[in-house]
């Protein structure tokens, strides 16, 4: 499981957008907390405890917890949207839902692969083509995977790695269930592909190879050719 964050978190004194850019003036990240059997509060968190967080990859989609002053227990939640600065790149807004063991949240997850060396397909020169770099899952709030992994062991030039084949937590299931969907799959190298399209280029599709031979003369129905044994014999000439 993923490292799990603990912010420090307060009520905000100022609410509004002033009570937001005060919040950034002195070092927080203005947010609201919601969710659960409480009503939503606007809170502010340590911007250096957010930007570690957010730089390390883990505020979305991950498990944190808030400590929040006067309150004996860490409160289990998780970042539902984060605002960044489009120039600076940094959180200047954090919405955090309350979550519990039995709160059931999607989310979305990175896949992984593993094993390439041992993909025959990769050896004689095959690509992974990944179709999904993250998969919509259905799961525990408390219990969210890092991400999903699956090895590439065996598999050849064409061979596709459905949802099927990667190992599920318990209690965990895919988002899309109607259907086992492509992952990824083992494309054939760049160079194969050219010379398989020159070749169709140059070969009609619409029409079988025994088809493209040149017919027989007899079987068009071309005629014998003159002097031949079964040519007419000219008429005779000067009888008297």
């Amino acid at each position: 499981m993923a490292e799990t964050d603990v912010f420090f978190c307060e009520v905000r004194p100022r609410t509004g957008t002033g009570g937001a850019r005060d919040a950034r003036r002195n070092g927080f990240v203005p947010g609201v907390l919601y969710g659960g059997d409480k009503g939503p509060v606007a809170i502010r968190l340590r911007q250096t405890e957010v930007m570690k967080a957010y730089s390390a990859g883990r505020m979305r989609s991950h498990l944190a917890k808030i400590d929040v002053p006067g309150q004996d227990y860490l409160q289990p939640v998780i970042a539902r949207e984060v605002q960044v600065d489009p120039v600076r790149d940094l959180p200047i807004h954090v919405d955090l839902m309350r979550v519990d063991e039995n709160t059931r949240i999607d989310v979305a997850i990175p896949v992984r692969f593993k094993n390439e060396e041992l993909s025959p397909g990769i050896k004689r020169g095959g690509v992974l083509n990944i179709v999904r770099h993250t998969v919509e899952l259905y799961c525990p709030a408390t219990a969210i995977p890092e991400f999903l992994e699956v090895s590439l062991e065996g598999l050849d030039i064409g061979d596709s790695i459905h949802i099927s084949a990667f190992k599920l937590p318990e209690g965990v299931t895919p988002v899309i269930a109607d259907r086992d969907f492509t992952v990824a799959t083992i494309a054939a190298p760049s160079a194969l592909r050219s010379e398989e399209n020159e070749v169709a280029a140059a070969t009609p599709a619409d029409v079988p190879a025994t088809a493209q031979k040149a017919p027989d003369a007899a079987a068009a129905g071309a005629k014998p050719a003159a002097g031949g044994k079964d040519a007419a014999k000219p008429a005779d000439k000067g009888k008297k």
